[in-house]
Parts: C-alpha cells; structure tokens; sequence
C-alpha cells in the first residue's frame, strides 16, 4: 500500500500544483467563465488520461515518446503564451481586472488546455494500475491488491487536496503577490517540460552527437534523471510561500467595515483562508514525508536468501526432500553451458507433502526473483504474494513453469530444462 501511495504522489504533485494555480489564475482573470472553462478542460484531461491508460495496456498503437514529445512542445508554446497575458493584464490597463467575454473565453481556453494537457500527461500510468496490478495478482479479490488500490487512491486524495488548496490560496492572493506566485510555480512547470522535452529528444534522435549543443543538452537530461525531486521541491517551496503570505496577509489585513456585522464576516473571511493555507503546509508536508520517510522505507532493498549448491545426477539437478523439508524457500543454481546463471525456486507446500517448484524469475516481471516474508513468497519487483500452492502452475506472477521429476525422496529437474530457459536470465 505504501509502495503505491508514494508512486501515485510521485507521478501527480507537480500536475496537482501546476493545475491549481492555472485554476486559480484563470477564475482570477474572468471570473466564473473562467472557472467553468478550465473545468471542462480538466475533464477532458482526465477523460483523455484514461482513454490513454486503456490505449496503452490494450493495444500496441501508443508510442509513449512521440506523445509525451506531442504534449512537451504543445505545453511549452501554451506556457508562452500565457506568459504574454500575465505581462499584459500588469502593464496594460484595458487588461487589468476582470476580462471581457471575448478576451475572457480566449485567456481561460489557453489556461484550460494547459491545465488539460498536465493532467494528461500524469495520469494515465496511474489511472492503468488496476489493471497492471491485476497481470501480477491472483485476483482482484485478493487482500494484496486491495491494499495497493488503497494506496493509490489515498495518493490521489492527497493530489486532490493539494490541488484545491493551491487554487483557493491563489484566489487570496493580492496585487504582486499572485503574480510572483504564478511566475515561480509557473516557471518551476516550465523548466521542468522543457527538460523532459530534452530528454524525449534525444532519446528520438531528434538531436545529434554532432550537434553543436549535444553536450549541453545530454548535461541536462542527467541533472533531470538524478535530481528529479528537486522540481518537487520547489513547487512545494511555492505552495508554503503562498500559505506564508496569506497567514501575513490575514494578520495585517485592515478592510473598513461599517457594522460589527461587516466586521464578523471579514474576520470569518480570513479565518477560512488561514484554514485553506493550513492545508497546503499540511499536503506540503505529507510529501516531504512521502519523499524522505515513506519512499525509501517502501522501496527499501530486500535481501533475498542465498543460492544454494545443487548436485548433478543423471543429467539433472538433484534436490533430496531433506534439503527443502523445513518449509522455507530455497533458492538453487546452475550455469549453463553458455554461462548463464539459471535459478529455480523450491518450497514445501504447507500442510502437504508436495512442493511448489518453479524458475526463480516470471514473465511479467523477469528475472527479479522471490524472497520468503513472514512465511509468504513474494515477488521482489512488485511485492504481489504468492499462493505457494499454486507456484508450479502457470499464471500471474507465478514463478514460470519448468517439468521436472519426483521419485526416490529428492526432486530431478533436467539440466536440458535449464538450459531452454537460460534465455530468462540475462547474466
């Protein structure tokens, strides 16, 4: 459960932020239209984040680059864009305040799509974890991937939490400071893209070695791939800064008022936007969390148990009962001629005396391997648990079938069965 809060978190914040400030922004600048505007947007987002979630795991049509080039570029000129309207509504009067309907409707259709192709691109690896889950578990009844969807969708409470509280914080925002706010938050997104774009670029051969810039370019794709979490940090830092300023603001705001009435409602007014700014440091938080506590305990590494000595028989690996017989798993290997190091697995079925063999590797998750957790067998790439009575049969994340014999109290598996699946294991 852990493992999936972190991942969904990991996958959505930046879209989550990036989305409430252009929500934000676009109610600020034409008001209601606004708001419905860049909401009809978000939907078609999300509705295009799932139609791409199915595309991709369904069919083979989807070339995961090509788009992510598509919605990099297409971001970037829409970011531009609106950067030339922020500049406007500062220095131009007829801009400043509430937009007109014509410019309104222009304005908010610009920051809708930007806010559209955000979650487009976020979601979708997401949204298709009910059904990647399910190739890996036994079935969706199970306890495994109940959890797993509990996580992600605590994860996706958090982007939604997060999400609102930047919108309704930017809507508190006055004079400079909304504009300081969206140009940082906007300007993290931007460089951010325009990285990736990069990185999309290269790995298309969109740019050569014997590009003058090459080097240049190839420079930043790695500080992007080591450091990706530094962009997390600074669209947090931004969230905070908001939630600073409008707690400042809430202190030293002085609106006349006539009546004690008028007093009551403007007090409640800053009451409620302290509560929103509490918010986002609380969602801040919990992602700092996410990143520094959670993250690593979930992805901490898992030793698995030692390959043990197999003796060599009649052309086949000679397992005796009494070698396997305490109900633990053993892991057992053999090189091939070709020098690859196979494994197969080896466990006592509970409350039987049959045992549950098979190749140390899947076909969903390759060679990654098993390791015994409270009794459990577990795949170490996607921690789905096995039903040890039904390793040795094919499906799912089970270990991959190999024949083998049973007689004379040890197991036989063929040296030639080995040797057929050595393609399995890439050392």
């Amino acid at each position: 459960m852990l493992k999936y809060f972190t991942m969904t978190v990991n996958a959505v914040i930046i879209a989550a932020i990036a989305v409430g400030l252009l929500r934000g922004y676009a109610k600020a600048a034409a008001g209601r239209l606004g708001s419905m505007i860049t909401a009809v947007f978000c939907g078609a987002g999300f509705i295009g984040a799932g139609v791409m979630a199915y595309m991709k795991n369904a069919t083979k049509k989807i070339d995961t680059s090509l788009w992510n080039y598509r919605i990099f570029v297409v971001s970037l000129v829409l970011l531009g864009a609106m950067l030339l309207i922020g500049i406007l509504r500062m220095t131009v009067p007829v801009f400043k305040g509430k937009l007109k309907t014509p410019a309104a409707a222009v304005s908010s259709a610009v920051i809708g799509a930007e806010a559209a192709l955000a979650t487009f691109y976020a979601l979708p690896d997401v949204l298709a974890y009910p059904y990647t889950l399910l190739l890996t578990e036994q079935t969706a009844l199970s306890t495994s991937y109940l959890f797993k969807m509990i996580g992600t969708a605590l994860g996706l409470v958090l982007m939604l939490l997060i999400e609102m509280a930047v919108f309704r914080g930017f809507l508190r925002l006055r004079g400079a400071a909304k504009y300081i706010v969206l140009f940082l938050g906007l300007g993290i997104y931007g460089l951010r893209l325009g990285g990736l774009l990069i990185k999309v670029m290269l790995n298309k051969s969109y740019i050569l070695p014997n590009n003058p810039n090459y080097k240049t370019y190839f420079n930043i794709t790695k500080f992007i791939s080591n450091n990706g979490n530094v962009f997390v940090y600074a669209m947090l830092g931004v969230t905070a800064a908001m939630a600073v300023v409008i707690w400042v603001m809430s202190l030293r705001q002085k609106e006349p008022y006539t009546n004690p009435a008028e007093k009551r409602k403007i007090i409640k007014k800053w009451r409620v936007s302290r509560r929103w700014a509490d918010l986002g440091v609380f969602c801040a938080g919990m992602m700092m969390l996410s990143i520094l506590v959670m993250e690593p305990y979930a992805n901490k590494p898992v030793e698995l148990s030692p390959v043990e000595d197999v003796e060599i028989t009649d052309n086949c690996l000679y397992v005796p009962f009494e070698a396997v017989a305490d109900g633990h798993l053993h892991r057992f290997g053999y090189v091939t001629p070709n020098g690859k190091h196979t494994r197969f697995i080896v466990i006592k079925k509970p409350g039987s005396s049959g045992y549950g063999i098979g190749l140390d590797a899947c076909d969903i998750c390759g060679e990654t391997g098993y390791f015994e957790r409270d009794g459990q067998v577990v795949c170490k790439l996607c921690d789905v648990v096995m039903n040890i009575n039904t390793i040795g049969f094919p499906g799912g994340c089970n270990p991959i079938v190999i024949n083998y014999t049973v007689k004379d109290g040890a197991i036989w598996v063929p040296i030639e069965e080995m040797i057929n699946h050595e393609s399995v294991f890439k050392s």
